[in-house]
């Protein structure tokens, strides 16, 4: 079935896509990592002082899963971007 698309703008869109989606996908693996790393030191925090750092280990583990959460929005914006949504 032919296709109105002018070949340029077609290619332009499989660059855009592609480009988007390592984009997100990377931001997707940084947020992860990040927010394993909070949640990790603040168990380590907890285990290590008790009550006494409780407060302080929930705080990293709630900037650690910040960063997550904000990671995987900008990912899946990125990734409509590249889309063309």
């Amino acid at each position: 079935m032919p296709t109105n698309e002018n070949p340029l703008t077609s290619g332009i869109k499989v660059v855009t896509s592609t480009v988007g989606n390592t984009a997100a996908g990377l931001t997707n693996t940084v947020g992860g990592i990040v927010g394993a790393t909070g949640r990790g030191l603040g168990e380590t925090i907890e285990g290590a002082t008790g009550n006494a750092g409780k407060g302080v280990a929930r705080g990293v583990a709630d900037v650690g899963n910040g960063v997550e959460d904000a990671g995987r929005d900008v990912a899946g914006a990125v990734k409509r971007a590249g889309e063309g949504r």
